[in-house]
Parts: structure tokens; C-alpha cells; sequence
């Protein structure tokens, strides 16, 4: 619910697509209701991995893609409640202006992409860590998505999609990076839910729970 509130808290948003498994779909339906008040949700089904489930939403927007009623999506993890509006509205501006647009921020950690010592990085070497929301021009984002379904391509997020299509079709779109933080953090074990907690908590002090 975080994590939707703050997608409807964006300026300009016009829709809001929440992919679900089919078999939390009444849970999540009754979890959302409260909070919408005069907001609608569309509710899609999702399939067995990322891509499929982004293909999912994508067609539930397709006539809007296509008339232009939306210009820009952004594509969000529920895992990440922290993100704040300001995220979602710098990743959109970037999208509009570039095409495509990653929130990054850099990891503290080198690693080499051979898989040789670490010793020998250079002092110059970076690594960074990529998050969402990831935001794209629609019409570019709804092609990408129909050639990488036709051509059984089927990436590890949505930039690697779009990027994957841009190069196969000689596209001019670039997908740039938009200053994050590690406070947008992934909640995937147990262990960072006290942490997601305690930087709400920081943000709101006396806030309990979620």
C-alpha cells in the first residue's frame, strides 16, 4: 500500500496498473479498497516471471498507448515502499526527454565482470546498483515489449527489454540514469523489514509498524 500511495501521489498520473498473482487477487482487491477514495486501480493478473508480468500491464494500457492518453510509463517493484514521489517524477522527466530512465546509485563494493582477483581493479573502477522505478516512453516501451514477445526475448528488467529491442532495431533511445539512494531499499528477506521500518520511522518519528 506504500509503495501505491506513492505511485498516486505522482503528479499527472492517469492510471495505475497492480499486477497480482490470480490467486491473491481478492486480497489484494480488499487490501487496496480503503485507500483509493476517488482513485482507480486496475488489478491484472501477472505470469510466471518479471517479463511476462510487465507484459500483462502493458496490454492492460495498450489503447492508451495508443491513443496517447499515456505518454510515459513507469514500472515499479511493490518491494521497494520507500521510494519517494520525487523518484517516480525525475525517472518520468528523464524518460520524456531521453526515452528511457533507471534510478542508480553506486555500490560501495568493486567487482570485476571477468571474474579475475579483485586486487587488480583499477582505482577508477565503479559499480552500481540499478532499482526501480524504471521509467520509459510508452509507444517505445510497448514495442520493445511486442518485438521481444515475438522474437521469444524476454529479459531480466525493463531496461534490459528495451535496450535489447533499441539495439536490434537500430532505435535511437537512450536510457540514462537518474540519481537514487540506498534508503529505496528492496524488501526480499526478513531482515529488512525492521530496516524498511526504522528509515520510515526516521522520516516519520512515532510512526509503529507499516
Amino acid at each position: 500500500m506504500r509503495a501505491l500511495r506513492t505511485a498516486l501521489a505522482v503528479p499527472d498520473v492517469v492510471r495505475v496498473v497492480l499486477v497480482v498473482r490470480p490467486e491473491d487477487e481478492q486480497l489484494v482487491a480488499a487490501a487496496v479498497a480503503p485507500h483509493l477514495g476517488e482513485r482507480e486501480v486496475l488489478l491484472v493478473h501477472g505470469g510466471a516471471t518479471r517479463h511476462a508480468s510487465e507484459l500483462a500491464a502493458l496490454a492492460a494500457l495498450e489503447q492508451d498507448l495508443l491513443s496517447g492518453d499515456v505518454d510515459v510509463v513507469a514500472l515499479h517493484d511493490a518491494a521497494r515502499p520507500l521510494a519517494r514521489p520525487e523518484l517516480f517524477t525525475r525517472a518520468l522527466e528523464a524518460a520524456e526527454a531521453q526515452g528511457g530512465a533507471v534510478p542508480a546509485v553506486e555500490l560501495p563494493a568493486l567487482v570485476r565482470r571477468d571474474g579475475g582477483p579483485v586486487a587488480d581493479l583499477t582505482g577508477d573502477a565503479r559499480t552500481v546498483g540499478v532499482q526501480t522505478p524504471q521509467a520509459f516512453r510508452g509507444h517505445d516501451l510497448l514495442a520493445a515489449y511486442r518485438w521481444a514477445d515475438a522474437s521469444g526475448v524476454e529479459a531480466t528488467d525493463t531496461a534490459g527489454c528495451v535496450s535489447a529491442w533499441a539495439a536490434a532495431t537500430g532505435t535511437d533511445l537512450a536510457v540514462v540514469a537518474v540519481p537514487s539512494s540506498p534508503a529505496n531499499l528492496k524488501v526480499t528477506y526478513a531482515e529488512d523489514v525492521p530496516a524498511a521500518v526504522a528509515l520510515l520511522d526516521a522520516r516519520t518519528p512515532g510512526l509503529t509498524g507499516w
